[in-house]
């Protein structure tokens, strides 16, 4: 029996997007481990002033990258995002809506559920 993937609200992980196909392992979750180094575990429905403010700090999520199977987000996606990078768009105001049940427990240690929340 294995242990199951736990989310913000101490329940069982669910997927957070198909298509686009999202995750550090693109199985549509926001799961991690140690390969991880980013932490791609908040599970967030883009804007287009999320996307343009990642793109103004170095993190081009607009483009499509076909070699990474990336086809580029555009306004509604839902996505894995780094939590350090929600956590500075939330700062900026502008981290996009996160879907509780899809994020993952781990996100609680660069930020809180009242943050993860607002």
């Amino acid at each position: 029996m294995t242990e199951k993937t736990l989310n913000v609200l101490g329940t069982e992980l669910i997927p957070c997007s198909y298509d686009p196909l999202t995750g550090f392992f693109r199985d549509g979750c926001c799961k991690t481990n140690s390969d991880d180094r980013g932490s791609h575990v908040i599970c967030a429905k883009v804007t287009q002033a999320f996307l343009d403010f990642s793109l103004r700090q170095g993190n081009d999520l607009i483009t499509p990258r076909p070699e990474y199977r990336f086809s580029g987000l555009k306004n509604g996606d839902r996505w894995c995002l780094c939590a350090l990078r929600w956590k500075e768009a939330f700062e900026a105001g502008v981290a996009p809506k996160v879907i509780l049940e899809s994020t993952h427990q781990k996100a609680l240690q660069f930020v809180t559920l009242e943050q993860l929340q607002a």
